[in-house]
This record gives C-alpha cells, structure tokens and sequence, in this order.
C-alpha cells in the first residue's frame, strides 16, 4: 500500500513551509547565525518533540523559527520541503507561511516573501511540480497587526494566492477577522482558515458565514454536527484533515478515531495533508498510510483522497483537469475502477 500512495498523484494542501523545518537544517542554520540552541545533535531534536495540545506544541515551534533569519534561509527550507514532497508524488503544493512570526522577529517581510517564493520556482523546476503560497494570518495575535501584515504584503501580491488563519484555535474565534479577510477577498486573493481542531464545530460555520472561506482547514470537529456536514457537503466545501498531527496534538487519543473516512463516506471533499511533517513524525505518504491503516481504506478511497486534493487546489481548470487525468490514468493502470 506505500507504493501506491506514492506512486499515486496528488496534492498537498495544507502545509506549513515553518513546520517542514528538519532537525539537520534547524541545527545548520543555527550554527551559520551564530545561535545558541538546546540540542546538540538532530536526536537531541526529535527527543524534544512531544507535545500534550496545539499550546504546548506552538511554544516550541514558534522558538525554533529563530534560526530562519534570511532570504536564503526560507529559500532553503523551501527547497528542502518540495524535495520531500516530490518524493511522495505530490504533484502541486499549496504552502502556507506565518509573516507574523517572523516580522515580530525583525525579519523584513520581504526576506521571507521573496526567499519561499524563490525556493518555490527552483523547485516546481527541479520537480516539475506547481505550487501556489498561501499567507497566513496569526489568530491569537491582534487583529490590527493582521490589518497591517496585509497592507504591506500586498506589495507582493503577484506572488500569493490567498490568506489563510491558524495559530492556537481555542477562545480565537474566525469572526474577529471578518475585515482583514473582506479586504483580501477584495483583493482577488483565495480565503481558507483554520477550523475545527481544538475549536468547535461553530467555529467551521462561523469561518464560513463571516470569513467565506473557500476551503476548512482541520474540520474535524465538524463531524460532531450533522448539519454542518450535509452544509459542507450541500456546498462542496473541501475539508483539508491532517491525521497524524490530530494525534500529535491530541485531536483525537488514536487515528482509529479520526472522523476522515466517515466524512469521506458521508460524501464530503475530505484530503490528507501533513500540517507540520517535521514535529508531527510524516510527510504526506507517512498520513496516507497511517490512515489507510487506521481506518480501513481501500485503494479507491485513496484514489478519491487524490483527486479530492486536485478538486480543492486553486488551479485553473485546465491545470486541474490535466492532474486528475494523471490520477484516472495511475488508477487505471493499478485496476482501481475511478
């Protein structure tokens, strides 16, 4: 089953480029600054990474970001994630990115900006892959910082595609960034948030009442409300679930519980992501397989979990029905009925 998850095409939608930050780079970059860490070696690392909730894991997450400190550096970090990604078959990648932790830092926004967008076009060359950034919005920090990371990303606004909100869910409500989220729509830009993970199931329908988001990132909690999914259904919402992280962070106790296959069943746009490969323990063939094991798909549910993620990707329908014919083309090939 691990080499027809990675041989199958698909895409990534939900990923953050600061959470693919591997123990060797965080280590490398660390020493090229000059920086004083708490590990010594890429095991010292990965022993630290266990966490109790989303809190627990964001104060480590937010400490190690200290090293990326250059253009290079996310161009880097960048790079090195899409290498993973290829490896995995994953044939377009939507990346998501936190200016605000980086900005509050005294990192120009620009550095950042430019360096993953630059680690970005080397990549989609070296991988003949296609990409799309995402900015996103820090919800647990004022909403008039959030005013202003717009304003002055929109010098960049050729090179993103849309705005997203994430950071610690709960007692962070969606609605307060109504305005920032209005003003990108204005924009042209793509609208997805957070939602749904340590949250309630209210706040999947608030993002969509007061945010008009295009997509749920998370939305495991929508499980918990039947009209909330036959809405997500009724209006093809996609749902962007990250199983593996859910674990690490205590979403669920155990992936035998993840609601993923019963809102995939239920007739929802549900895909697989991998949110923070780097802490969570897997890229996205890691979650492939690991749900696959968990819940009992067959290979036409991964097959479905596939061309969910092309349906979901912002892609123009060209692009988007060349990769699903990739996915009907490797079905077919595999004697999996599409």
């Amino acid at each position: 089953m691990e080499g027809f998850a990675r041989g199958l095409p698909k895409a990534e939608l939900h990923v953050h480029i600061e959470g693919t930050l591997e123990a060797d780079l965080l280590l490398e970059l660390a020493a090229r600054h000059g920086l004083s860490l708490p590990y010594r070696t890429p095991a010292d690392v990965r022993a630290a990474y266990r966490f109790t909730d989303l809190a627990s894991f964001l104060g480590l997450y937010y400490r190690n970001l200290e090293v990326l400190r250059d253009e290079d550096d996310f161009r880097r970090l960048t790079l090195a994630y899409l290498a993973r990604a290829a490896d995995d078959g994953v044939r377009h990648a939507e990346v998501f990115f936190d200016p605000q932790s980086h900005t509050a830092r005294g990192v120009p926004l620009g550095a950042v900006i430019e360096g993953i967008w630059e680690g970005l076009a080397e990549g989609e060359g070296l991988h003949g892959m296609s990409t799309r950034l995402i900015m996103c919005f820090l919800r647990d920090r004022d909403v008039g910082e959030a005013e202003r990371t717009l304003t002055e990303a929109l010098a960049y606004r050729g090179l993103l595609a849309g705005v997203g909100l994430d950071s610690a869910e709960r007692g962070h409500p969606p609605g307060a960034f109504a305005g920032v989220f209005a003003r990108a729509r204005a924009e042209g830009l793509a609208t997805v948030a957070h939602a749904g993970e340590e949250g309630p199931a209210e706040y999947v329908r608030e993002a969509l009442d007061e945010l008009h988001i295009q997509r749920v990132d998370h939305g495991v909690r929508a499980a918990d409300d039947p009209e909330l999914v036959a809405r997500l259904r009724r209006e093809r919402v996609p749902l962007t679930m990250c199983p593996l992280s859910n674990v690490k962070l205590g979403v669920v106790s155990r992936l035998e519980e993840h609601p993923l296959k019963r809102l995939l069943d239920a007739g929802l746009i549900v895909t697989v992501n991998s949110d923070d490969p780097a802490y969570f323990g897997g890229y996205l063939v890691d979650n492939f397989v690991a749900a696959q094991e968990a819940l009992g798909l067959r290979r036409r549910d991964l097959v479905r979990l596939a061309r969910n993620s092309f349906e979901a990707a912002l892609l123009d329908e060209e692009e988007r029905r060349g990769y699903l014919a990739e996915v009907d083309a490797f079905a077919a090939r595999r004697g999996v009925a599409v």
